[in-house]
């Protein structure tokens, strides 16, 4: 089974996935910002709790999936470090010669580019939860799968 080192989060290494949300320096007040993407006019936004479990309960990774019109958010709540695995677009599939494993701190939120391949929230040891933001209209293309080769993020 393949394996994927796990590396520390950068703004620069996560850019072409999305953004990263950190908070402010201390000091003068420094806004972060980050757009949350919606290609259909009419898609209502969704707020909700998201719940993960430690990524040892969930490995081996066997599927990545994408928002293709709207850009996802997730804000840890109660959550320590997280496990952020992404792939670039390959023809509207994964690349999977080009997967990332990225190691998040906590108090770090993350959006997603519209279209970013990703896997599901996971965390790096005890259960946590998120609060996710993501626009929907109830049709098929608001979350798409794809099965991937299994593979296993690690230290």
């Amino acid at each position: 089974m393949r394996t994927l080192p796990i590396e520390p989060i950068t703004a620069e290494a996560f850019a072409p996935f999305g953004t990263l949300l950190v908070g402010p320096a201390a000091g003068p007040r420094q806004d972060r910002a980050a757009e949350i993407e919606n290609g259909r006019p009419g898609a209502a936004l969704n707020l909700a709790l998201i719940r993960s479990e430690p990524f040892a309960d969930s490995l081996p990774l066997r599927r990545l999936e994408r928002h293709p019109h709207s850009a996802q958010a997730f804000l840890p709540l109660a959550v320590g470090e997280y496990l952020v695995v992404v792939a670039p677009d390959a023809g509207g599939r994964p690349d999977e010669t080009a997967l990332r494993a990225f190691r998040v701190p906590a108090g770090t939120g993350i959006v997603y580019r519209s279209g970013a391949w990703h896997a599901h929230m996971t965390t790096l040891s005890a259960p946590g939860t998120f609060a996710m933001l993501v626009h929907e209209d109830g049709g098929p293309e608001d979350c798409v799968f794809a099965p991937i080769a299994p593979v296993t993020p690690e230290a």
